[in-house]
């Protein structure tokens, strides 16, 4: 049995011992020539001559129903049920080329559950969402029924589940952190402050010093959850918070071996991907990517001399890669390597924080990598410190004090290995994955510097 029919069949029974008598959309197919009943709301209604076709939409599709007859439809009438009303439908499954998914039911006896009489700010029931962002955003309880704005979620609960199983395959152990800490992780003022209690606190930046702190119990930990960036951008691939899929490992040779398990993690995605979430890939109209069995790589020096020399830009000198920077690797390494995936290694010490390895070869550089993903920064990762004195000395350097990191410290203080690890934004990705135009879009609830609602 195929890999997407074994996901399908233990999805299905799952399904089946949830439903309660109900069949879902997706099992449908499954009963032709039964008699059945379905669950879920009206998504659309259309009247073709005397015949009508309604779309009932349950929470994995939509199947047609058609309604031969006034008597068949009267439930609607007498309910005056409109789009969204909550049905139970019974019918007859028959083969019909022309409806969605190839079936339909007949002769249906129509249960109003939920009568919905007036009209939603938005209408869910044609096949693109035709509203502004603002107003997608505004009515996110409602838009986010559609088919194609439940796909994006759906891959994004893809994109967790494997992220989950690669790593426990490999003998990761999943980890919570907390989101209120005493200090800020990244350095900066890019932290939400609060008051804990009369004294100050911060939301987590990311889990950074807890997972390093946990490579010394369980040596290789991952964690997904929400991260808090206080950074008052209003930009197409920026949110304020968002999911961070995060990983750390000891016992590493070289920021290298942090980007073969991210090569990994991404291949695993992608499969997933097409085994599990075909539907939502085809309703969105997303090709997947190959992931190469090397993603190619190209030091910071190097990609700043490419840019200088395939662009005419000089950008040499500059701490970090700007989004046109970005880009033009992307079709770089479309073009030379045939690769929708760059890691870009070694970013200058300067601009990276205090904890991340420096290259011992050239100093100025670190042992670190960012990987772009269709010319759009995707995961920052590398190999960390590990000596504590060398934390002390690059505390040091910036002028950082050592006590409120006194808990983090001690850590290298009681010996931890040679270790690294990686952060990869749920959002962006998905966003790149789908060409959605604004990361905003593959956020469920998204909060930027304007929006706290809903």
């Amino acid at each position: 049995m195929s890999t997407q029919s074994t996901e399908s069949t233990k999805q299905a029974a799952s399904i089946d011992a949830l439903s309660s008598g109900r069949v879902p959309s997706v099992e449908v197919a499954a009963h032709t020539g039964e008699r059945i009943q379905i669950a879920g709301w009206l998504h659309a209604l259309r009247r073709l001559g005397g015949i009508s076709f309604l779309i009932v939409r349950d929470g994995w599709g939509i199947v047609q129903v058609v309604a031969a007859s006034d008597e068949e439809l009267a439930p609607l009438h007498t309910a005056h049920a409109g789009p969204e009303s909550v049905l139970l439908v019974e019918g007859v499954v028959a083969a019909a080329s022309q409806a969605p998914g190839g079936i339909e039911l007949r002769e249906p006896r129509i249960t109003v559950l939920i009568a919905i009489t007036e009209t939603p700010p938005v209408i869910l029931g044609k096949r693109e969402l035709k509203a502004s962002l603002n107003t997608m955003l505004d009515e996110a309880v409602l838009t986010s029924r559609h088919p194609t704005r439940r796909a994006v979620f759906r891959l994004g609960a893809s994109a967790m589940a494997s992220f989950r199983e690669t790593l426990s395959a490999r003998s990761f152990t999943e980890i919570q952190s907390p989101k209120l800490v005493e200090s800020a992780t990244e350095g900066g003022a890019n932290v939400f402050a609060l008051d804990y209690f009369g004294r100050p606190a911060y939301l987590a930046q990311s889990p950074q010093f807890y997972k390093q702190i946990m490579v010394g119990v369980f040596e290789r930990v991952f964690e997904v959850g929400p991260v808090f960036r206080a950074e008052p951008h209003d930009t197409t691939r920026h949110i304020n918070e968002y999911v961070s899929l995060d990983m750390e490992m000891g016992f590493i040779e070289s920021h290298f071996t942090i980007m073969a398990v991210a090569r990994a993690v991404l291949a695993s995605m992608m499969e997933r991907f097409r085994a599990a979430n075909a539907a939502d890939l085809a309703l969105l109209g997303v090709t997947l990517p190959e992931v190469p069995a090397e993603i190619p790589h190209l030091h910071f020096a190097e990609a700043q001399d490419l840019i200088l020399r395939l662009h005419g830009v000089d950008v040499r000198g500059e701490p970090d890669l700007s989004p046109q920077d970005e880009r033009w690797l992307g079709e770089w390494a479309r073009a030379e390597h045939g690769s929708d995936f760059l890691f870009v290694t070694g970013y200058p010490m300067r601009k990276r924080p205090f904890y991340t390895h420096p290259d011992p070869a050239r100093p100025e550089y670190s042992n670190s990598a960012d990987l772009l993903f269709r010319g759009t920064e995707l995961m920052t990762g590398g190999q960390r410190l590990h000596r504590y004195e060398d934390y002390l000395a690059a505390l040091a350097e910036r002028n950082v004090s050592p006590e409120p990191f006194a808990d983090y410290l001690e850590t290298f203080r009681y010996g931890m290995p040679p270790h690294g690890g990686f952060a990869i934004g749920l959002e962006r990705l998905l966003m790149q994955l789908t060409g959605l135009p604004s990361i905003k879009l593959a956020t469920l609830f998204p909060r930027d510097i304007n929006r706290l609602r809903p």
